[in-house]
């Protein structure tokens, strides 16, 4: 089997994970015929995207609209059965994804509970389900375009047709007895237990709750029994048949309550349990969650950082100061949870503040609640368990309202960056000077419409008030309501912004990272690894996800940068000069991207230097777009590409880094398979991977040239480290079917000794430590510095001989009465990365 015991009583957990995204049209049965080629990789279970009914065409299955039914885009229920009969015979398991904090409503008429409730109102069967406050009279939906006219000219074009309201293709439902004989569109429109209104509105007033600031995803009130039956049943249902081995649960952050979800969960599901967890360094999960761990964003920041060099962080510094780029990582981060809490999310902080004042308007409650909601150093808090970071937070929202207000992020005002972040997504433009963008010259600073007022001192009684009550009850509603939104906050404001912003080094600016720490020491990571393993073991680790900001190849790439700094600084002001954008911080973001994925289509650069941008909301945004700044960026792939001398530099360049990039990418994966906790493999990252956020990370994979990869290194073949990525294959597979057999229970940091000790990362696994890890870090300075010398590894003691399953050589255990301790110079000569085993000898107790 594939599978290793965990805890007495329950099922085991995977020895491993593969992510599979599934597309339309093949899906599952694609799935099935992988299913081979994943058990002969060593794959334990194959994780999948969403299976159940999403909208019509997802790509990717987070906007389910039917939770009663695999969806049929995807092969439907019999497809399912067929992939799990062929997983059971392979003795692998399957993994499914799940959403339980929201429904997809873009298209009604694709949801039926979505369509009920917005036929028959608070009295729907399933109104219940959807969080909705009735209290502000009919649903406001978001989707009227507007051009500055409220969307009067969209409503215009309304038509009452075979019984439904339609406006541009899209249909809502009529509720009996509204549309009388004669009745035209906008009187029938009046009657309905909803409003279409202008998108803009999103920004002010929301009548529902919805997944960060997408409309067109409305949450579900998982945390109510019938609602969590209603859409746990199908899933569960595969579960009573065997067929499922684990479940990952999606954005638990927006529960109501996620720690009695993933209880109730636990008591219908006793398999595998990982949740979508983003931990800030240092942060555990609430020790009340029975699950086994996170989906392992905290693994990736631990592992990637111990290939970036610290002593690269002052120079790179100094680039991104002399480019214009901002560098002050935490203003940039107040300032955009500010904008976040206060613009972005309005919608949400307003619903918190009548909740504080029962129902009632009142600026100083609208401007304590976003200062709060700004405040907090984690994404959410699980009272009472996480009163620490409450408390934090409280004290750091009264110094926010004690103090002068932060400039909205891109103002110009501490930043560097000069440029503003245009309108929200959702929200009107600010005002404007006359020819300019806020944030330049000749820009208007008005505050942003929406922006929280109140005076400072009945803002600071607000928010002693929010304190005692959210205290006095931690479940009531005005509790969970900011915590339900704080996620939504950093989320949107350090992730989805500051992290575009601040882009010194993109490598460290991942889901999960810290930018503001350039690096792990090896001290670090193993003190990580080992509380890991003591905690938990069975917590999923990852390099790549469908919702990293890059790939795992590419960071490994860039961490190159922090050995070179200088060399980099040289090149890319020369790059500038001849080719640059005009706004830093996208500059210096497109050139690293540039070394980090050579070589790129121009399509794929400009669509990722497009969201970039927008991301950033500097000089442009998804809903205030500059079409002139747009062009540029749009045009800069052609021009960079298609300038022959500069695209040989960055050429010469990128061949200064590959190597080192390949020695750091194997060295990553190699930890990230043996470490403790359930590896996933992200889809087609067993070769060199150099992708970019989604949707370029969700291309199509070529199986079938894999395939082929794979069916040569089963041969026996031991491949160059080269760019077939054969050799990421080779130590992916070699630790995947390692895992499936060996006992890896322990872990056991082994320090190298010698002159070249602090490039070595290693520990050993298995109850005799019969098991090491070995990998390269820093390999530039390693070779500056004259390889690895005298440096030698020694190795637990034990009888026989060691063997490396990478390159196939062997190393004795040590005259009698010394330790093994081969020099590393032997043990890596052939690869920067080495998977040994201890076989016994005659008289030894077998490996484990």
């Amino acid at each position: 089997m594939s599978e290793t015991p965990r805890r007495e009583g329950a099922p085991p957990a995977p020895t491993s994970t593969y992510r599979l995204q599934l597309r339309p049209g093949g899906g599952l049965g694609d799935a099935r015929a992988l299913a081979g080629y994943l058990d002969r990789l060593g794959v334990g279970a194959l994780y999948t995207a969403p299976l159940l009914t999403a909208a019509p065409g997802s790509a990717h299955g987070y906007d389910g609209v039917d939770p009663r039914a695999v969806c049929p885009e995807l092969g439907g229920e019999q497809a399912r059965q067929d992939l799990a009969a062929r997983l059971r015979e392979l003795g692998m398991g399957l993994v499914a994804d799940i959403v339980p904090n929201h429904m997809s409503v873009a298209l009604p008429e694709a949801n039926p509970w979505w369509w009920e409730v917005l036929r028959d109102g608070p009295d729907a069967e399933h109104a219940g389900h959807f969080d909705i406050d009735w209290s502000r009279g009919p649903i406001e939906l978001p989707v009227l375009p507007d051009d500055g006219d409220g969307g009067a000219a969209a409503l215009d074009r309304l038509e009452l047709r075979d019984g439904a309201l339609v406006l541009d293709g899209r249909r809502h439902p009529v509720a009996p007895g509204t549309d009388p004989p004669g009745a035209g569109p906008a009187e029938v429109h009046a009657a309905q237990h909803y409003r279409l209104v202008s998108w803009r509105r999103a920004a002010e007033a929301m009548s529902y709750r919805r997944f960060f600031d997408v409309t067109d995803l409305a949450a579900v009130r998982a945390e109510d029994p019938e609602v969590f039956d209603a859409l746990h049943a199908e899933v569960l249902r595969w579960a009573d048949r065997g067929e499922l081995a684990g479940l990952r649960v999606d954005h638990p952050d927006g529960l109501a309550d996620p720690g009695g979800y993933l209880r109730r969960l636990r008591d219908r599901f006793p398999g595998w349990i990982v949740a979508e967890k983003i931990l800030h360094p240092g942060e555990e999960p609430p020790a009340s969650w029975p699950i086994d761990g996170t989906t392992g964003y905290d693994a990736l920041r631990e592992v990637c950082g111990l290939f970036v060099d610290p002593a690269g962080e002052a120079p790179l510094t100094r680039l991104a100061d002399s480019l214009g780029a901002p560098t002050d990582l935490p203003h940039l981060e107040e300032a955009a949870k500010e904008w976040a809490a206060g613009v972005l999310l309005a919608a949400e902080t307003d619903r918190i503040a009548r909740v504080l004042t029962g129902g009632r308007p009142d600026p100083a409650a609208r401007r304590a609640v976003a200062a709060l909601l700004a405040s907090f150093p984690v994404y959410r808090t699980y009272l009472p368990e996480g009163e620490r970071y409450w408390t934090r937070a409280v004290a750091a929202a009264r110094r926010r309202l004690s103090g002068p207000p932060a400039p909205p992020p891109g103002s110009g005002a501490g930043d560097g960056s000069g440029a503003d972040e245009g309108a929200p997504d959702g929200a009107a433009p600010p005002p404007r000077g006359k020819g300019a963008r806020p944030g330049e010259a000749g820009a208007a600073r008005e505050p942003h419409p929406g922006a929280p007022s109140g005076g400072t001192a009945a803002a600071l009684a607000a928010l002693e008030e929010i304190d005692r009550r959210v205290r006095e009850d931690p479940a009531g509603e005005l509790a969970v309501r900011i915590q339900q939104t704080s996620g939504m906050v950093m989320a949107k404001g350090v992730e989805d912004t500051a992290f575009y912003r601040a882009t010194r080094f993109a490598a460290l600016n991942e889901v999960g990272g810290d930018p503001g720490a350039f690096g792990t020491a090896p001290e670090e990571f193993h003190a990580a690894a080992a509380r890991r393993e003591a905690v938990r073991p069975a917590a999923m680790t990852t390099l790549s996800t469908h919702d990293t900001k890059r790939s795992e190849d590419v960071r490994a790439r860039l961490a190159v940068l922090s050995e070179m700094p200088e060399e980099f600084a040289a090149a890319v002001r020369d790059w500038s000069r001849r080719r640059g954008l005009s706004e830093p911080s996208l500059d210096l973001l497109a050139w690293q991207t540039l070394v980090g994925t050579w070589p790129i289509s121009a399509e794929r650069l400009r669509g990722y230097l497009l969201k970039a941008a927008r991301e950033a909301k500097l000089r442009t945004s998804w809903t205030d777009r500059d079409p002139a700044f747009e062009e540029e960026v749009a045009a800069w792939p052609e021009r960079v590409l298609g300038d022959e001398r500069l695209a040989a530099d960055v050429a010469r360049f990128v061949d200064r880094v590959r190597r080192p990039g390949w020695s750091n990418a194997l060295g990553q994966k190699l930890l990230q398979l043996t470490m403790p906790g359930v590896p996933d493999v992200y889809q087609g990252t067993e070769l060199w991977d150099l992708s970019l956020v989604d949707p370029d990370n969700r291309r199509a994979v070529d199986f079938t040239a894999r395939d082929v990869l794979l069916e040569r290194l089963e041969s026996g073949r031991r491949p160059p480290v080269d760019a077939t990525g054969e050799a990421k294959m080779h130590v992916v597979r070699q630790a995947l079917h390692l895992r499936r057999r060996a006992d890896l229970r322990g872990y056991l940091p082994l320090p190298a000794a010698g002159p070249a000790a602090r490039h070595a990362v290693a520990f050993a696994r298995g109850p005799r430590a019969a098991v090491v890890a070995v990998a390269t870090r820093l390999p530039v300075g390693l070779a500056a510095a004259g390889g690895w010398r005298s440096t030698v590894l020694p190795l637990p003691w034990g009888r026989g001989t060691w063997r490396d399953l990478l390159s196939g050589r062997s190393f004795p255990a040590g005259p009698p009465g010394a330790p093994a301790a081969p020099r590393l110079g032997d043990l890596l000569s052939r690869y920067p990365v080495a998977l040994l085993v201890r076989e016994p000898g005659p008289g030894a107790p077998d490996q484990g």
